[in-house]
């Protein structure tokens, strides 16, 4: 039987891993894990280490323990971990090392972002995990024993090329790689097993991250995206983290809001080739900075709607439906 601390302590791990589709169950997270291992074991244990290593690191920190055992001091570093694996090579010493040190960092980070967007009522989203994972992706060839593939990321951005038809195939392959690329993985069963795992935890948010996952298919390819990005989740997944933010997490869910995750979505989607061609040429990644971008920028503007409202804001008074004093006394 283990010990308390020790249970308490998993369970906020698998919370975190959750988190990064903003999830607070320990049982999707443990989906999350399973669908890790189905892409490669390795992964797996990056995904668990790097998200208990960020729990850790804010819990000897002091972080208000609501934040932790709710795990959102683990899907920055969640991420941040996988995402070293997925770019450095897992099976690497130095990827060891230099993962355990982001998840450090990325703590400390989502700290420091906190603090700065506190003042607007903004969450941090993966801003901090973007962060560190970019310096990663650009200074990483610039070290040897860090580097271990030929040649760098560094490319000029070129206009996209290839067949633009989608077949069936493409189709139902994006719908769910766009859920695994999230995590790096373009592979469609480990979609679905991520896709599973949201819908366990909340039917809503996995009803939007289906949603997101169409709305961010359409436009790309409305747009005349080359078929293979849009075939291995590449163009899908900032619009599936979008829709469900702004549809389901941090704005009051009604049909107002669906509409403007949508609307986000799309934009999300465009960012997604923006930031592909600015990071480029220093050989950076868009990793989730078209859905952080995004959704801050939704947010910031949800104050000059009325229609709109954040979660849990109270629902306007109809004018003339306020009981006037003579009557209630």
């Amino acid at each position: 039987m283990p010990d308390r601390p020790a249970l308490a302590f998993a369970l906020r791990v698998l919370r975190g891993q959750a988190q990064v589709d903003f999830l607070p169950s320990a049982l999707a997270g443990l989906v999350f894990t399973i669908a890790l291992c189905a892409a490669g074991w390795e992964y797996g244990v990056y995904g668990l280490c790097g998200t208990a290593l960020g729990t850790a690191t804010a819990q000897l920190l002091g972080v208000a323990r609501d934040r932790i055992t709710a795990g959102l001091e683990g899907f920055n570093s969640c991420l941040v971990a996988v995402g070293f694996a997925a770019f450095l090579g897992a099976g690497h010493l130095s990827t060891v090392l230099l993962a355990a040190g982001g998840c450090v960092v990325v703590t400390v980070l989502t700290g420091a972002v906190g603090t700065l967007l506190r003042p607007w009522n903004l969450p941090t989203l993966t801003l901090p995990y973007c962060l560190t994972a970019s310096a990663m992706t650009i200074a990483a060839p610039g070290f040897t024993r860090a580097w271990h593939h030929d040649g760098g990321l560094a490319a000029l951005a070129r206009p996209a090329t290839g067949p633009t038809a989608l077949t069936w195939t493409d189709l139902w392959h994006a719908f769910f790689a766009s859920v695994a690329q999230i995590f790096f993985m373009p592979q469609w069963y480990v979609g679905a097993l991520f896709l599973l795992g949201i819908f366990v935890a909340d039917r809503r948010l996995g009803a939007l991250a289906c949603l997101g996952s169409a709305a961010g298919i359409a436009a790309s390819w409305l747009l005349g995206a080359p078929a293979q990005q849009i075939a291995d989740g590449g163009m899908g997944y900032n619009a599936v983290l979008v829709t469900m933010a702004l549809g389901g997490v941090f704005l009051a869910a009604d049909g107002w809001s669906l509409a403007y995750a949508v609307t986000g979505a799309v934009a999300a989607t465009i960012l997604t080739s923006a930031a592909a061609a600015l990071f480029a040429p220093s050989g950076g990644h868009t990793f989730t900075w078209p859905f952080v971008l995004t959704t801050l920028a939704f947010l910031v503007a949800v104050p000059a709607f009325p229609r709109l409202r954040k979660a849990g804001a109270p629902e306007p008074v109809a004018a003339g439906s306020a009981t006037p004093p003579a009557a209630a006394a």
